[in-house]
């Protein structure tokens, strides 16, 4: 698909999760504070964060999806990664700040203070919560992998984080509100429990961003296939000095290619653009290719025919 209709299928799905985030958030919101449950009212604010990162995806991956200028050579693929790194930094701040308020409910219980019970209505927002956000989550993640978009995955795991917190505040306040009044500091409990499962989710998606912005060079599965690919080609001899990176949803690949010495200019041109075409059918239409061709060596030396024993 075109990189026009490839934004419309992700604002498309990123508007989906939007309108459940509204919803989810002011549910939450009063649910928490009617039903006095810690865990709900932290569970709304990662929902809040849910619709924050929908309109950096929104806004992100309409600057991403720019053909290339003047000023972007390789296009404008960096700042969907750069939308991925603001998802994951967002979950990160969220996770702490879900953590830092449970543990201060949690040693206010400890030191003979009362924290309030949650009312069922908390509960019933934390169930709505779960199966809304975990449907937000499959229709997201398959959408991100059909149109290979990171920060549109990402957001699909924001979406998951929210459900999983969810469940953990389903169990705080459910706990609490059966158990009775002895096990009330079961709602902070959860919360911190969550902030956790917040946290790992948000560390890995900062530190694959990360990656892909510092310029780390894709798997070596990937750069062996690119090998493969490349050899496949006749009169090629040796690949090497290849390099690699992502940018965005697209690669860059350059490399050396060598080539017997004494073939013209016209048919190394045509082995150029069969490697070409070939990894493009296989990374995408838009990957960014450099090819340096030069002659096989002879005895150590770059030149002209083929070895003595006329294999190269």
């Amino acid at each position: 698909m075109d990189n026009k209709e490839r934004e419309k299928r992700i604002v498309r799905v990123t508007l989906r999760g939007s309108i459940i985030n509204v919803f989810l958030l002011v549910f939450k919101f009063v649910a928490g504070i009617v039903g006095g449950s810690a865990a709900m009212i932290a569970d709304a604010v990662h929902s809040l964060s849910d619709f924050v990162t929908d309109v950096i995806v929104m806004i992100f991956v309409h600057i991403s999806s720019k053909p290339q200028d003047e000023d972007h050579d390789y296009g404008h693929g960096k700042y969907e990664t750069l939308a991925t790194s603001l998802i994951g930094l967002a979950l990160f701040v969220v996770g702490v700040m879900i953590f830092y308020n449970g543990a201060a409910k949690i040693i206010d219980v400890l030191r003979g203070n009362t924290v309030s019970s949650p009312g069922i209505i908390a509960l019933v927002a934390a169930v709505v919560s779960i199966i809304m956000k975990e449907w937000a989550y499959r229709f997201t993640v398959r959408a991100g992998k059909k149109v290979n978009s990171e920060a549109v995955v990402a957001n699909a795991w924001h979406h998951r984080s929210d459900a999983l917190s969810s469940v953990g505040t389903a169990i705080g306040i459910g706990g609490a509100i059966i158990l009775g009044n002895k096990w009330k500091v079961l709602d902070p409990i959860a919360a911190v429990v969550v902030s956790f499962f917040i946290i790992k989710v948000a560390w890995r998606m900062i530190r694959k961003s990360s990656d892909e912005l510092l310029e780390k060079s894709l798997p070596k599965e990937e750069e062996q296939e690119i090998i493969t690919i490349v050899e496949k080609e006749p009169s090629v001899s040796d690949v090497h000095h290849l390099q690699t990176r992502q940018i965005g949803n697209q690669i860059a690949i350059e490399m050396h290619v060598r080539m017997p010495g004494n073939i013209s200019l016209y048919e190394s041109h045509v082995h150029a653009t069969n490697i070409e075409r070939r990894l493009k059918e296989r990374f995408g239409e838009y990957t960014h290719i450099g090819l340096h061709v030069e002659p096989v060596k002879i005895d150590g030396e770059y030149k002209e025919g083929k070895p003595a024993n006329g294999e190269w």
